[in-house]
């Protein structure tokens, strides 16, 4: 699979995307956010991937933010439209029904930190740096992150990050809970693909209904929540890979999933 501003690389079960703009520290264009919605959209549908690994380009940037030259000269509905396109993508990531792991190497600022946080959780490099520096050029995050940040660090930390605009290194932003792991710049990549490895062992429908009930259950009552873990557990009861699990937990041998 080829697109013009990503790298598209899959080995066995796991297919990593790296945005490959470095020139501009990976900035996300409209052709860049068009490049990973088209890419999101054939994982869904495709079997042979059980977990994404996003990257970027180069040792300098996960990505840096929204191309600024190119939204200098937007008119307010055209920017709406924009805000929309990377909204539509951050929906597409969250509900996409297999995980997604965010390998920060370098500056995730903006619409970085955004696309960033819409997969469901990242491992950083020690020089990674996190940030929403919007309103450093008299603006708002648009791409969700107002509203993402403070789900996950809390409404006090994300007003002060967000009003400003200050940057923060990977400790720090693994102190506040927006990363899982630091880990040495060199080792980044093989240790973000161990772990996509260990999921992808995992029963993939399993997986993805895990995926589901967290994010239905995130901004729900807890007693609709509760319901509708029970529902997708039972749901798992209808499914071929369940049958191998426990058989295989039985007879004390390695399950094979076939997400079935």
């Amino acid at each position: 699979m080829t697109f013009e501003t990503l790298l598209y690389e899959q080995t066995n079960h796991i297919v990593t995307l790296t945005v490959n703009r470095p020139g501009s520290l990976n900035a996300l264009n409209r052709a860049t956010i068009e490049d990973l919605t088209a890419a999101m959209t054939a994982i869904a549908s495709d079997d042979s991937v059980r977990v994404v690994v996003l990257t970027g380009a180069g040792d300098k940037a996960f990505v840096a933010g929204a191309d600024i030259a190119e939204m200098s000269s937007l008119d307010p509905e055209q920017a709406e439209a924009f805000a929309r396109l990377g909204n539509a993508l951050g929906d597409k990531m969250e509900t996409l029904p297999k995980p997604i792991i965010a390998a920060v190497n370098g500056f995730a600022l903006g619409g970085g930190c955004e696309l960033a946080m819409a997969c469901d959780f990242i491992i950083a490099s020690q020089r990674a740096r996190f940030g929403q520096p919007e309103v450093n050029l008299g603006l708002i995050p648009g791409f969700g992150g107002t509203q993402r940040l403070q789900r996950v660090v809390g409404r006090a930390r994300a007003r002060r990050l967000i009003y400003t605009g200050e940057m923060i290194k990977a400790d720090e932003a693994l102190a506040i809970g927006l990363v899982t792991e630091v880990v040495a710049p060199e080792t980044l990549l093989e240790r973000v693909r161990d772990v996509a490895w260990l999921i992808s062992q995992k029963g993939p429908l399993a997986v993805a209904a895990c995926k589901a009930s967290i994010n239905q259950g995130a901004d729900a009552e807890l007693g609709i929540a509760i319901d509708n873990e029970a529902k997708l557990f039972g749901s798992m009861f209808a499914t071929e890979d369940m049958r191998e699990g426990t058989s295989a937990f039985v007879e004390k041998r390695s399950p094979k999933f076939q997400g079935k």
